[in-house]
């Protein structure tokens, strides 16, 4: 179920589960995960992911868009699935 925003305004099928009820029928379980629900481990976690960043063994990646006036199709593009890791929208456009 992570990642499920992109298929929100989906044209074609998803990847998944189709029928909520057939999956009830069948009594399958399916869970979450919410980061807020584990917000006691962050601590850690920033020990080790600085150290990772800083060593490039844990990398990001981004999309990219370059303008205030193009931030409401960054947007749609998130609903769509359009970005790659985090859709940002870059201010200034000098660089």
């Amino acid at each position: 179920m992570v990642g499920a925003i992109s298929g929100y305004n989906a044209t074609r099928p998803t990847p998944g589960p189709d029928n909520p009820f057939r999956a009830a029928a069948h009594e399958v379980t399916l869970r979450g995960m919410l980061v807020s629900s584990h917000f006691d481990l962050f601590p850690e976690w920033i020990g080790k992911a600085v150290a990772r960043l800083a060593d490039g063994t844990l990398r990001t990646e981004e999309t990219v868009v370059d303008g205030i006036e193009r931030a409401a199709d960054a947007f749609l593009g998130v609903l769509s699935g359009a970005n790659t890791g985090k859709m940002l929208v870059r201010l200034d456009t000098a660089r």
